[in-house]
């Protein structure tokens, strides 16, 4: 590869990234910022079924409503989890809504019209993985893992010294100065995350890593990896997958598609921005094992 052609596929695939989640990451800080000004803690509190199940179901049906990929996400659910959602529910939420949303049912549908299994398998697994990871967080983890919990005491304004609400004006311009804050701090991550990601796609040559992933387990831990480094957004990756249809199994396929929208390096980043690190290898390394696991039961099952 030359020095200019490489380059030059360095910048066009950083561009990419980049342009890819910007928008989902403006749609999230402007959601998670109104949110922070707008929603009181018991509003958030009130709707949020006790019973974990109900809880984990709730979350799920927030994927269907808000069709975000998870570099939207991750504020929101800093945001919500600040507010009093519990922190199993915003972990399902990150998980599973990328992918089980209207919009990645779509593309799926289109990049897979003539093996429709892969699209219900897609959302199954998506599903049968968030509602494990959750049950296991609502057992096991009782510390609270946001990074900034001794800051998380709500600021904005909801009173004025008189006890007033403050106006509408002053809420609204309230609410960009924090979203622009709150984009600030998500978008260096996302910035270190596709530099480091264009580089290992520009260095790495895509026959080298093909020819790694021909076994059966391999291919799968090998589709997993490639959704890691890849961190493409969940609208658009199962037009890469398919495009691996003659080369690889379904199951390796099918962990490429559901791993890759709950973990990425790029989104990676992002939740060490607003969780605590422990947690976070944590929840790496429980999305990982599931995810393998699942890929291929189901690859087993139906492929």
């Amino acid at each position: 590869m030359s020095y200019g052609y490489g380059l030059q596929s360095f910048k066009t695939i950083f561009i990419s990234i980049i342009l890819e989640a910007i928008p989902f990451i403006l749609i999230g800080v402007l959601v998670s910022s109104f949110i922070h000004i707008f929603i009181s803690d018991k509003i958030i509190q009130k709707y949020i079924p006790r019973d974990p199940m109900l809880a984990i179901l709730f979350a799920c049906f927030l994927g269907v409503l808000f069709p975000i990929c998870e570099c939207g996400l991750i504020p929101i659910v800093r945001r919500l989890v600040k507010k009093g959602m519990p922190l199993y529910v915003g972990i399902v939420f990150i998980l599973v809504g990328p992918i089980i949303n209207p919009v990645v049912f779509a593309s799926t549908y289109l990049a897979f019209r003539t093996n429709p299994e892969m699209v219900y398998s897609r959302m199954v697994l998506a599903l049968l993985v968030g509602t494990f990871i959750g049950l296991f967080i609502y057992y096991f983890v009782k510390k609270n893992a946001l990074k900034d919990s001794e800051a998380s005491k709500d600021t904005h304004l909801h009173t004025h010294s008189t006890g007033h609400p403050p106006k509408l004006g002053t809420r609204l311009l309230s609410m960009f100065e924090h979203a622009g804050s709150e984009f600030i701090d998500i978008g260096k991550y996302l910035v270190l995350g596709s530099l480091l990601t264009a580089a290992i796609q520009t260095l790495v040559s895509r026959a080298s890593l093909i020819d790694i992933g021909q076994g059966q387990i391999s291919s799968h831990l090998f589709m997993m990896g490639f959704a890691y480094i890849l961190s493409l957004c969940s609208t658009s990756d199962a037009f890469v997958a398919s495009s691996f249809t003659s080369t690889f199994s379904g199951g390796s396929l099918l962990a490429f598609l559901v791993f890759g929208p709950m973990l990425d390096f790029k989104s990676t980043l992002m939740l060490l921005s607003a969780f605590r690190a422990k947690f976070v290898l944590l929840l790496i390394c429980l999305v990982a094992l599931s995810v393998f696991v699942g890929s291929i039961i189901m690859g087993a099952l139906f492929f």
